[in-house]
C-alpha cells in the first residue's frame, strides 16, 4: 500500500485507491501444528475464514533462497522482466491483474506448481541461473504443498469426515491445477506525501480455490475484510504462514466438490514505503 498525493492520483488514475485501514487485526486464530488439538484449532480457524499457522517445521533457508532469487529478478531492468511476459496466464505481469481489466500497484510471477508444466517463459525469469531458481522453486512448493495437505487432513479430522484424504488428494493429484504466485509491491517514493489514501496493490477479492497459503515478509500491507464490512491490517509475521479459506472449501462443506484451482500459494514481497 502506498500513500498518495492528488497529483500522483492523476498519474495513476487507472489504479484504485482506498482509505487507510483504521484498525490492526487482533485475535487472529492461531494453529500450532505441533498441538495435539490442532484439528480443532484448524476448524475454528476455518470458521473465522483466516488463520495463522505456527510451528510448521518449514525450513527458513528455503524461504530465504527463493526470496533472494525473486528479488534478484524484480530488481532487474524493466526491459529484462518484460521478456518473461506478458502472462498467458503464467509468467511475469505488471499492474494488470488477470483477464478482467483489473489493475494494481503490483508486479508478479505466476507459475503452475506442477514441475512438468513449467514453461520456457517461466525459466527465463531468472535467466542467469535458471536451474538455481528451479531448485529453489521446487523445494519451496513441495514443502508448502505438504503443509497444505496436512492442514486439509486436520480440517477433515476436525469435521469427522471420511476418508481422511478426501481434500488433500486433490492437491497431490498430478493433474492438480494449483498455482504459485510471487507478488512484489515496489515502493513509490514520489507518492510518499500526505494524501490520506492508499494505492491498492492487489484489490478486493475472494479466493476461489480450497485454501490460499500466504507468506509475507516483515512489511505490513495485507488486509482482510471483517464480517462487519470493515477492513483491518494483518500484522506481518515472516516466521509464520497465513491461511485464507477459499470459496471451494466453503462449498465442500455443503457437498459441492467441483473445485477450481485447488491450492494458491502466495509469497508476498512488500517493500518499505508501501505501508
Amino acid at each position: 500500500m502506498v500513500v498518495l498525493s492528488q497529483p500522483a492520483l492523476d498519474r495513476y488514475s487507472l489504479i484504485k485507491t482506498c482509505s487507510k485501514p483504521t484498525s490492526l487485526l487482533t485475535g487472529i486464530p492461531v494453529v500450532d501444528l505441533s498441538d495435539p488439538e490442532a484439528k480443532n484449532l484448524v476448524v475454528k480457524g476455518c470458521e473465522f475464514g483466516f488463520f495463522k499457522v505456527v510451528n510448521h517445521g518449514f525450513p527458513m533457508e528455503f524461504i530465504n533462497r527463493l526470496e533472494a532469487e525473486a528479488l534478484r529478478f524484480f530488481n532487474s531492468p524493466q526491459s529484462e522482466k518484460d521478456r518473461a511476459g506478458p502472462p498467458d496466464p503464467f509468467g511475469y505481469g505488471s499492474k494488470r491483474i488477470g483477464p478482467n481489466g483489473d489493475v494494481g500497484w503490483i508486479e508478479y510471477i505466476l507459475l503452475n506448481t506442477n514441475p512438468d508444466v513449467i514453461s520456457y517463459k517461466s525459466l527465463t525469469l531468472f535467466k542467469e541461473n535458471p536451474q538455481i531458481f528451479r531448485s529453489a522453486l521446487d523445494d519451496y512448493i513441495s514443502k508448502v504443498k505438504k503443509m497444505a495437505c496436512d492442514i486439509l487432513e486436520l480440517v477433515v479430522d476436525g469435521l469427522g469426515i471420511e476418508p481422511r484424504d478426501v481434500l488433500s488428494r486433490l492437491l497431490s493429484d498430478e493433474k492438480s491445477d494449483s498455482c504459485f504466485r510471487l507478488n512484489h509491491y515496489p515502493p513509490c517514493p514520489e507518492l510518499q506525501t500526505l494524501g490520506g489514501r492508499n494505492l491498492i496493490g492487489f484489490g478486493e477479492h475472494t479466493d476461489p480455490q480450497i485454501i490460499s497459503i500466504l507468506r509475507s515478509n516483515s512489511t505490513s500491507g495485507l488486509q482482510i475484510c471483517l464480517r462487519d464490512g470493515t477492513w483491518a491490517s494483518v500484522p506481518p509475521d515472516p516466521t509464520s504462514f497465513f491461511i485464507n479459506v477459499g470459496d471451494s472449501l466453503q462449498g465442500s462443506k455443503r457437498k459441492k466438490l467441483t473445485l477450481v484451482n485447488q491450492l494458491d500459494i502466495n509469497l508476498l514481497l512488500l517493500q518499505r514505503g508501501n505501508e
